[in-house]
């Protein structure tokens, strides 16, 4: 496990890798450290074989505020060069969520705003306690959540997405699960226990087929439909080839 006090923890727990945003006092405000310390982490559970999920979560009441107020003040008086390092740096860690071969999942207390949404967002599954606020504020400080449009659009209808978007306004998680921006929405007084019985079905299933279908999912996203279902046709046949299929098929035709 890192240290305490560093901004952003990691531990593996059996099958499960947690990752926590630990900047309680600042509401887990985004900044560099904590970026960089979130794509470390993802890194580092990309390359552990034995995981079946990873968990991001954050320490404290919220889940994340958004930008860091001392990040929003460099970006006001940052350069064109120095924006667009800052921010494809975000757009690294959209990226990298998507590559981790296991299901990533956000699980949500208190407020995931403006880039805390985002990274909320981003993640394969969304868990949310039953008080938890979601929103894109970003309008009301003349900033654009511009990169986030790419992952909000492929969670909900266009004109949800307008109204999160364009409104600045905070939702709950049951409407946040309304709009299908969030999977499952649990009780807070049950939400830790609720959030470990939901990815404990990851150990049950087999790694190599959710892996390949979090690719071909992704992958077929901007397709159209005849390549969609030739990529599908090449993933079919690498599933077959893998040895959880080839064990799975025999554990079944035994039963009959």
């Amino acid at each position: 496990m890192t240290d305490e006090n560093s901004p952003v923890l990691f531990a593996i727990d059996g099958s499960v890798a947690r990752i926590t945003l630990n900047r309680p006092e600042k509401r887990n405000a985004l900044n560099e450290a904590l970026l960089s310390g979130i794509k470390a982490a993802l890194r580092t559970a990309n390359g552990e074989v034995a995981l079946r999920v990873v968990v991001i979560a954050g320490a404290g009441q919220d889940f994340c505020s958004g930008a860091d107020l001392e990040a929003l003040r460099k970006v006001s008086q940052a350069s064109v060069s120095e924006n667009v390092e800052d921010a494809r740096s975000m757009l690294d860690l959209f990226e990298l969520i998507r590559q981790v071969p296991v299901p990533v999942v956000a699980a949500v207390r208190g407020r995931a705003l403006a880039g805390g949404c985002g990274l909320a967002s981003a993640c394969d599954l969304v868990l949310a306690a039953s008080s938890a606020r979601f929103g894109y504020p970003e309008v009301k400080i003349g900033f654009v959540p511009a990169m986030v449009q790419a992952i909000l659009r492929r969670n909900v209808s266009e004109k949800r997405a307008f109204e999160l978007l364009t409104r600045g306004t905070e939702i709950s998680a049951e409407e946040a699960k309304q709009f299908g921006l969030v999977n499952h929405v649990f009780k807070d007084e049950t939400f830790d226990n609720d959030v470990n019985a939901y990815v404990s079905v990851f150990e049950k299933v087999s790694r190599s087929a959710v892996a390949l279908t979090k690719t071909l999912l992704y992958q077929t996203d901007g397709m159209a439909f005849a390549e969609a279902l030739e990529t599908g046709v090449d993933v079919n046949v690498i599933a077959r080839m893998t040895e959880d299929c080839r064990n799975g098929i025999a554990r079944f035709t035994k039963k009959w």
